[in-house]
């Protein structure tokens, strides 16, 4: 079975609209690189040259991947109305110490940690899937088991506290 990759249509459309961009200016500005050290004499100690050629393959690994990304895109609806958490929603959660915490559950392509959005695929993001307002869920962390209580679910357009 074929990698999906979840993702709401916000970050498919910057993907695909970066993969356009590799595909057609990124790809004319590294063949102009490689045109203009070609120009620069001896292709075997022309350093210019291995540089452009590199970006080459770089460019090319690139849009490979994102290739493979944009074919396997399963577009999540965020606007969903029921009260258990999924991805795309936002969800307040209290720890042990009773501080609340607030989290988006994204897809792995749309993770960012450092701003409070985790992937589904995280083990925090496992824990919580499928969790209910009031729901005590337990992640296993390095440090070992944390619990937290579920206290808001949130989608856009809608509101369960």
């Amino acid at each position: 079975m074929e990698k999906e990759y979840k993702m709401s249509a916000a970050r498919a459309k910057e993907l695909q609209e970066k993969l356009n961009y590799l595909k057609t200016t990124r790809s004319d500005e590294v063949a102009e690189q490689i045109k203009i050290a070609r120009g620069f004499g001896d292709l075997s100690e022309n350093s210019e040259y291995d540089e452009a050629k590199n970006e080459q393959g770089k460019l090319y690994s690139q849009i490979a991947e994102l290739e493979e990304i944009v074919q396997h895109i399963v577009i999540l609806d965020e606007n969903s109305g029921t009260d258990v958490i999924s991805i795309g929603c936002t969800v307040t959660v209290t720890d042990e110490n009773g501080k609340d915490l607030q989290y988006t559950i994204a897809g792995s392509q749309e993770s960012n940690p450092m701003h409070g959005i985790i992937s589904e695929e995280s083990p925090f993001g496992k824990a919580l899937l499928g969790a209910r307002k009031g729901d005590i869920v337990t992640v296993e962390a390095p440090r070992g088991a944390i619990v937290y209580t579920v206290k808001k679910i949130e989608r856009a357009g809608s509101n369960k506290e």
